[in-house]
């Protein structure tokens, strides 16, 4: 499906030092990676890809179709490496996916009938709460 090589040689990477709490250690070393991917001069996906994943990733690209994520969750910069691309892989594949067309279904005129019939069981049991008419 997706030549996963190829768009690997597309992806740039960057090491950044990570955010929050860790004293010295924080301070020291980049372990947060940041990748980003541009989405407009991909040689891997043909233009109806393109313009699926631009459609499904509007959200997440810069107004450079550029796709950033970034990934601290580890100490190690070389996890979050990995981490970052099999999130990133993972993203690209499910916006790739073709919903199905769904076919409305027919309800059948059993279900129908023992529809009315229970609307009608619950309106005579209504209409016979009510005291006799006398003329």
């Amino acid at each position: 499906m997706i030549d996963e090589e190829a768009l690997l040689q597309e992806l740039s990477f960057r090491a950044i030092r990570s955010s929050g709490s860790g004293g010295q250690h924080v301070n020291k070393v980049s372990s947060k990676i940041e990748l980003t991917f541009n989405l407009s001069e991909s040689i891997v996906f043909d233009d109806e890809q393109k313009n699926r994943l631009e459609n499904k990733l509007q959200h997440r690209l810069t107004k450079g179709n550029l796709l950033i994520l970034q990934c601290d969750e580890s100490r190690s910069q070389h996890k979050n490496k990995t981490l970052v691309i099999k999130r990133f892989l993972e993203l690209i594949s499910t916006s790739l996916v073709i919903p199905k067309k769904r076919i409305p279904t027919k309800i059948p005129k059993s279900v129908i009938r023992k529809r009315l019939k229970n609307k009608r069981q619950v309106s005579d049991k209504k209409a016979n709460r009510k005291k006799p008419d006398v003329d």
